[in-house]
């Protein structure tokens, strides 16, 4: 007992420079497998400020511009969507008509290739929209990446002098997972359905690190408890394997948004001296199974979700509809929301 107890200090204690040494963004993901192949992803968005955020859905058939210049990348949607913005420039959050799920996340320590305008550039505000139009699993869409099919180009962030630094998680209908990260100039991929969670700084290897030294204290005892982005890990990677794997799709889908709102961030929490640590704005909880796309915002009293098999993607008939959450996603929406959802032009992704 001593000398376990001994490693787990040592083992904490080599990593706490990593766990102190960045500035605590926020946001987190994760991915239940359940019972009768049922799969389900969450995230939360945490963030300062209101990410202006709507609903928006996209039909096959779109023709899609990289917006990185002259030789951005181009491609027509092979599969519709159903999506979440930030700033009504960039899809934050989504899933796609085959189940597969795409989230981006803030990770502070990106550093992207340079990009000299020459080959095919694609702008970081439309990252997951491309894996969403393009790919129907989580393999497909690790299969290309790995070729680079673009240089992937970043921005500032919409009304701040800091460019926009994400990382990307993948997961599919099967319980396949990949989190997708660009470090020191160069693009790693980490895929598996063994990769259910990720949160922000550190890296993808060194939370992974961190979170091995409390899988061997074991969550039943002791967990950690603030919002930094290390410890919502631990508890989302605890929590979403610790819930029972019910043959309820509605029970799993109520113990999944338990876990996600246990790992989120309480409205109106400041703190000073990590300004980046923010307030979970909203949350999104995918049902892979049955194609629901669930939203809960932290202002509003109703979570509502679309039927994506309800909705018309056909290149043909289909059209771009968009879902006004308001200001703050103030607005209040009640069950299968597609209804509500009108006819809009399609927002231009930010770019050069």
């Amino acid at each position: 007992m001593h000398r376990r107890i001994f490693r787990n200090v040592a083992t904490l204690l080599a990593l706490l420079p990593s766990l102190l040494a960045v500035p605590a963004d926020a946001c987190t993901r994760l991915v239940y497998l359940g019972a009768n192949d049922d799969v389900i992803t969450a995230r939360s968005m945490d963030w300062k400020n209101d990410v202006a955020t709507n609903l928006w859905i996209f039909p096959r058939g779109m023709q899609r511009n990289g917006q990185a210049g002259p030789n951005s990348i181009t491609w027509t949607s092979k599969y519709g969507s159903v999506i979440a913005t930030g700033y009504e420039v960039s899809t934050t959050d989504g899933m796609n008509e085959a189940g597969l799920m795409a989230n981006v996340l803030w990770l502070v320590e990106s550093e992207y290739p340079a990009y000299d305008g020459r080959g095919p550039g694609l702008s970081i505000a439309a990252w997951a929209q491309y894996a969403l139009d393009n790919y129907g699993s989580v393999k497909e869409a690790v299969d290309a990446l790995r070729r680079e099919p673009f240089t992937l180009v970043t921005d500032k962030v919409p009304g701040e002098d800091r460019l926009a630094t994400l990382h990307l998680s993948l997961s599919d209908a099967s319980g396949d997972s990949a989190i997708i990260e660009y470090i020191g100039g160069r693009q790693v991929i980490h895929h598996g359905r063994q990769y259910q969670v990720m949160t922000n700084s550190p890296v993808f290897d060194q939370q992974l690190a961190l979170n091995a030294y409390w899988k061997q204290i074991g969550g039943t005892v002791m967990l950690p408890g603030t919002n930094r982005a290390s410890d919502r890990f631990a508890r989302a990677s605890f929590y979403v394997n610790a819930i029972p794997k019910s043959e309820d799709p509605v029970k799993a889908l109520a113990s999944v948004f338990s876990v996600i709102r246990n790992a989120s961030v309480p409205f109106g929490i400041n703190t000073p001296e990590e300004p980046n640590i923010s307030s979970t704005r909203w949350r999104t909880v995918a049902d892979h199974k049955r194609k629901l796309y669930f939203f809960e915002s932290a202002l509003t009293p109703n979570t509502f979700w679309v039927d994506l098999k309800g909705v018309d993607f056909s290149k043909e008939t289909g059209k771009v509809l968009r879902l006004d959450l308001g200001p703050d996603q103030r607005n209040v929406f009640a069950g299968n929301a597609v209804k509500d959802f009108k006819p809009a032009e399609p927002f231009v992704f930010l770019g050069l």
